[in-house]
């Protein structure tokens, strides 16, 4: 009886963990992509303080279509009344007068926010704006609104009335929101293809595609003249940019010139194709998309109260059941009582992987014989399930090294350096470990080692043809000023931060969300303050985006360029940073309901307003979390995977900063996804965080070997490692900087001949070229001589001893 004691009082306590765990953390049917629906996507570029300024976008264009179109409206018109239009209004953006290029400029923009007056629905707003873009685009509007562009940027007088001022508000910004909307606007609606796009279109979006991502602007890619917009705020000479609009529009043109998820994985295969590489042995992204989400880890407390409801749960029950019939009546039902078994433990298997640790009578149910099986049992639907780990293994170079170094001090007393042939010696066992390896490995070659190879062989060479691709021209552009962009993306992403507290010396990124007047009512105070969480949300958004974009295309193009920015952000603190921003509620801040659905785009425009209370303003949305939230997680995640890879001391550094604990919360969030990259995280610093810890976690460690791919000789679990050394931080990025140095130098530096430059050795030849000598030479070469040759005495002896 003492041992059935504790198995009942285990399955109560599963069945009650599992309970609790589903509702407090539900699943959540987040699908990862480049970005959210194209309705949100729009919707985010506005303010909701900026509400007001659709009706006079609208009017401003009513005015001057009327005076010069009666009678008929804009979707009555055919396209050659359209482009005249259009024309017509082009001309107008060229006058000097300041006031009125804004109101033209805002008729423009009522036309690619889709003329929403005219239209009925959502869809019909959608439909004209898409129209009208592909029209503006053709008809030269965004030429002509980069050049306004520029001119804002250098509008000295605005920038130094705005840093003068005490308090930047909405008005402020008014000529560079305006611009940038539209800009954002034809971006990103002449991004997203779709079926029923007319032939004209498609030619278009290609032409656009390698416009933005050209050196046609100054000499520069589009994507450039943002950057510096950014660091020109980040340094207090422009505080009145929007930087909201700025950094959208900077994400949505990398997105559009280099390309998304899925671009990158063609460009990944056929990358691999031209180098005559095997296959990718899967698609990460379909790979992840079909797991499941396992149940979060519970807190102590959590524990501890779950405990008390199962005990007074069973406590309520063991009347029912006689103590001394306890095993007769599990053996009453074997169909019964095997199902549910089965049930118990495929729950634990899929949804528990990574809960906290179960009580120690939970051992009792280990060592519990299983009843024999029923004959005849049917076939359930769990054998459909697919078998295995998710990942096909992985195996590096210096893995291999490292096994034949080991195996060689072991049988035969010494090593042969980096020989991966020989294996003269060892037994045969080693031999099929070797030939194994060496299978896995074949079987994936990353595009990274081929680039690092071909970086050993071109210094040698000296020469190597760079394709100018929208990446290597964006790099090129970037490289000078390559520091100060790292530093500003990463301080907007700081004052964006919720764990952020205001400073007084802090960057001010609310100056395009603050209205002229202060709200005065409890209901406009609670609008704003939902206005200003939304903005910094988006902000985060679009950094984390525009990061991760930039270092994978980086990587893929050439890895000494992802190499740079992965320094840049870490010598910028990019790693606390991130751990900082996790070390909050992620569960609250996942499902923040900051938006108002009413006064989103294009609903507001379209739909009669109702009014506001403060109840429909805390209701939000139904959804269970927050699309931008949740994908700014992942993205942040991902980043920090990416600096932290095969790197010992960024890896000390999670050791370090305690983010074991923080990535540990945040795997309450039931999103396969975004746990995959936690545990990812946790396992390349497992060996270093002790026994106790892995001792006490081995849930976690359970769901990392299911979850995360295997690396054969990868002992992660154990702490006898040969990279588990004292780290030298310094050492280790100061080699990188020096490799990295030398092929910036080797590619990019045109002008210097360098330490790549051919010698020329032969004693001949060298004095017999011709030198080229200054005019003052040839008046004071004979003093020269005479002082320093024929004046000094030759010590021959000394000569013959040291020739000696």
């Amino acid at each position: 009886m003492c041992l059935n004691f504790p198995l009942q009082f285990c399955q109560d306590f599963n069945v009650v963990f599992c309970f609790q765990s589903s509702m407090e953390s539900p699943n959540l049917e987040f699908e990862y992509g480049d970005t959210d629906s194209l309705t949100a996507e729009l919707s985010e570029i506005y303010s909701y303080t900026e509400e007001p300024e659709f009706a006079l976008n609208r009017d401003y264009f009513e005015e001057d279509f009327r005076s010069h179109v009666r009678g008929r409206r804009w979707i009555e018109l055919g396209q050659e009344q359209q482009r005249a239009y259009v024309m017509r209004l082009l001309d107008a953006l060229e006058v000097t007068d300041r006031d009125k290029r804004l109101k033209v400029a805002r008729a423009i923009l009522y036309l690619a926010q889709g003329v929403f007056d005219e239209c009925d629905t959502d869809t019909d707003v959608i439909h004209w704006s898409r129209h009208n873009v592909f029209l503006l685009y053709d008809m030269g509007v965004f030429t002509a609104l980069l050049e306004l562009l520029s001119m804002e940027m250098d509008n000295n007088q605005a920038c130094s009335s705005a840093v003068r001022k005490p308090a930047i508000s909405l008005a402020d910004s008014t000529e560079l929101r305006v611009l940038l909307s539209i800009m954002y606007l034809m971006v990103e609606t002449i991004r997203l293809q779709t079926e029923d796009d007319r032939p004209e279109w498609r030619t278009a979006r290609e032409a656009f595609k390698t416009e933005l991502g050209s050196p046609l602007y100054n000499g520069e890619p589009f994507s450039l003249l943002l950057f510096t917009m950014v660091t020109k705020f980040c340094s207090m000479n422009a505080p009145h940019f929007p930087m909201k609009k700025v950094l959208l529009l900077l994400w949505k043109t990398i997105l559009f010139t280099m390309g998304g998820f899925e671009e990158l994985q063609e460009m990944k295969v056929r990358g691999r194709e031209r180098l005559s590489l095997p296959p990718l042995p899967e698609d990460s992204i379909k790979v992840i998309r079909s797991m499941r989400a396992a149940s979060p880890p519970a807190s102590a407390m959590e524990l501890i109260e779950q405990q008390q409801q199962a005990k007074r749960g069973r406590r309520s029950r063991r009347p029912l059941v006689k103590q001394d019939s306890l095993d007769t009546y599990n053996e009453r039902d074997p169909f019964k009582n095997d199902d549910a078994r089965d049930e118990e433990e495929d729950g634990e298997d899929a949804d528990s992987g990574i809960e906290g640790e179960v009580d120690p009578l939970d051992r009792d149910v280990i060592i519990q014989p299983p009843p024999p099986p029923p004959p005849l049992r049917p076939p359930t639907e769990r054998a459909s399930l697919p078998k295995g780990l998710p990942w096909a293994p992985k195996v590096r170079e210096k893995d291999i090294e490292h096994f034949l170094e080991t195996s060689r001090n072991k049988f035969i007393g010494f090593t042969l350096g980096n020989d991966t042939e020989t294996l003269v010696g060892l037994p045969r066992p080693i031999h099929e470990s070797v030939k194994t390896l060496k299978q896995v490995r074949g079987r994936y070659i990353s595009l990274t080692v081929c680039n690092s190879y071909r970086v050993v062989l071109l210094s040698c060479q000296g020469e190597e043809d760079v394709d100018e691709t929208p990446t290597e021209i964006l790099y090129l552009g970037m490289l000078p000023n390559l520091s100060q962009y790292v530093i500003a993306l990463l301080k907007l992403l700081l004052a964006a931060a919720p764990t952020s507290k205001a400073k007084t010396d802090s960057i001010n990124i609310l100056a395009d969300v603050l209205p002229e007047e202060m709200p005065i009512t409890v209901l406009q105070s609670m609008k704003l303050g939902i206005d200003v969480n939304r903005h910094k949300e988006i902000i985060v958004k679009a950094i984390s985006a525009l990061l991760l974009l930039l270092l994978k295309h980086l990587k893929l193009n050439h890895i000494y360029q992802f190499e740079i920015v992965s320094q840049h952000l870490v010598f910028a603190n990019c790693i606390p940073l991130i751990l900082k921003f996790f070390n909050q509620n992620i569960m609250s801040y996942i499902s923040a309901k900051n938006s108002i659905c009413v006064l989103d785009f294009p609903h507001c425009v379209v739909h009669e307003m109702p009014e506001l209370t403060a109840e429909s303003l805390e209701a939000g949305d139904s959804n269970q979390f927050c699309w931008r939230n949740l994908f700014s997680c992942i993205n942040l995640l991902r980043i920090l995977n990416k600096l932290t890879k095969w790197k010992h001391s960024r890896t000390m550094m999670l050791v370090v900063f305690k983010s074991a604990p923080i990535l540990k919360r945040a795997l309450k969030v039931k999103q396969a996804m975004m746990q995959l990259y936690v545990l990812k995280l946790l396992k390349i610093q497992t060996k270093y965080l002790g026994r106790q810890w892995r001792k006490s976690n081995m849930k976690t460690m359970s769901a990392i070997y299911q979850k995360v791919r295997h690396r054969l000789n990868d002992d992660w679990a154990y702490g006898n490692d040969i990279d588990a050394r004292p780290w030298d931080f310094q050492a280790e990025e100061c080699a990188l900087r020096e490799s990295i140095e030398k092929f910036n130098s080797r590619r990019y530096d045109k002008n210097q001949n360098g330490e790549f430059a051919p010698v020329d050795n032969c004693l001949q030849s060298v004095l017999g070229q011709r030198v080229e000598l200054p005019e003052d030479f040839h008046y004071s070469y004979e003093m020269w001589l005479e002082r320093e040759v024929f004046s000094q005495p030759i010590q021959w002896e000394g000569l013959l001893q040291q020739a000696q």
